[in-house]
């Protein structure tokens, strides 16, 4: 058995704006792994600024990794707790050499073609007029969940935008999520949220930046809009430390990104943990290519979830991999009469 890996730059079609900056490129790194006339792929999406494992030796762990690929995949996992990114490459690597179809990791009716998942619509930041103009195309394309990023434009702004969408439908036709990516300051953040609940929203992700548990512990307690820790579960390596944390701060919800908390695993211990103190939680994407956002697809529609799950990314690039991923009305398809284009 031998692996190798590259790196592929993902363009996004239009400049996607978060409260911390534009994203006009996404940086990604794939792995293959060969045996025979077996193959498997993997993408290790990284994303800079954000994920834990950006750090210089980062190309330097993944070689090693595709070096010792004989060591298999429960050892690898088990080194590289450091670089959750790489375990997920790898994770997903071995999955796809196991499958019978190299991009089929968990058969099921999603990937027979016979059943969707349902997905929020993401609205990404820039002007009022061109969130305006995404919100539009969102809602006549069928979605009835939107997630909206906050933080970056002015807040009256944003809450005119949400407004907007209320007068037009109501808590029960349309949900709506936004997201902070931590924006608000801990001073002004129950203030902000409680114009926010006024407009009957679902959630909001992560209002406070990350590391200041009491903080975002009081804001748990006393919000008036359910909040969803996203950032905060960054970094939060082992059991004992992530019970920890959830006791701490009480959220009424988690997201987990596979690629920015150890994969399938890693995603696993999260539900498992969230379950029993009674959080809810859902899956999303971090701006993987289609490799990547299918191996998370399918792992999450594998967990019978029953609300909007974070999975529309696949459209943002001119240079994304072709793929059976299809949107429709709002759900997330694989489709029967389309095919991979992937080349490693």
């Amino acid at each position: 058995m031998k692996a190798t890996y590259k790196k592929y730059i993902l363009d996004f079609k239009r400049p996607s704006g978060t409260s911390r900056g534009v994203l006009n490129q996404k940086e990604t790194w794939f792995i293959k792994i060969e045996e025979e006339q077996k193959i498997g792929i993997g993408e290790c999406g990284i994303l800079r600024g954000l994920s834990i494992d950006d750090r210089p030796d980062y190309e330097e762990n993944l070689k090693w990794a595709c070096e010792n690929i004989h060591l298999g995949e429960q050892t690898l996992y088990d080194r590289l707790v450091d670089f959750p990114s790489i375990q997920f490459g790898v994770e997903m690597a071995f999955k796809s050499f196991n499958a019978a179809n190299t991009f089929e990791l968990f058969p099921s009716a999603f990937t027979q073609g016979k059943d969707a998942i349902a997905i929020n619509g993401l609205i990404w930041m820039g002007t009022p007029q061109f969130m305006q103009d995404q919100i539009a195309e969102k809602l006549a394309s069928g979605f009835d969940c939107i997630k909206m990023k906050i933080g970056a434009i002015d807040f009256d702004a944003e809450i005119k935008l949400l407004e907007g969408i209320r007068e037009q439908f109501s808590a029960e036709q349309i949900t709506l999520r936004v997201d902070a990516n931590g924006a608000f300051k801990p001073t002004e953040a129950l203030q902000k949220l409680e114009r926010l609940a006024a407009l009957k929203l679902h959630s909001i992700e992560q209002p406070i930046k990350q590391h200041q548990v009491k903080e975002i512990a009081i804001l748990c307690e006393k919000t008036p809009l359910p909040i969803a820790l996203d950032e905060e579960l960054i970094g939060v390596f082992g059991y004992k430390r992530q019970k920890e944390l959830l006791q701490q701060i009480k959220p009424q919800y988690i997201i987990l990104k596979p690629s920015l908390v150890g994969g399938f695993r890693g995603c696993d211990t999260w539900i498992q943990l969230a379950e029993e103190q009674g959080i809810g939680w859902w899956i999303t994407s971090a701006l993987e290519s289609n490799v990547g956002l299918n191996a998370i697809a399918q792992y999450t529609f594998s967990k019978n979830t029953t609300i909007p799950q974070g999975l529309g990314t696949g459209g943002l690039y001119t240079n994304n991999v072709s793929s059976p991923l299809e949107i429709k009305q709002g759900q997330l398809w694989y489709s029967q009469h389309q095919s991979w284009s992937f080349q490693f």
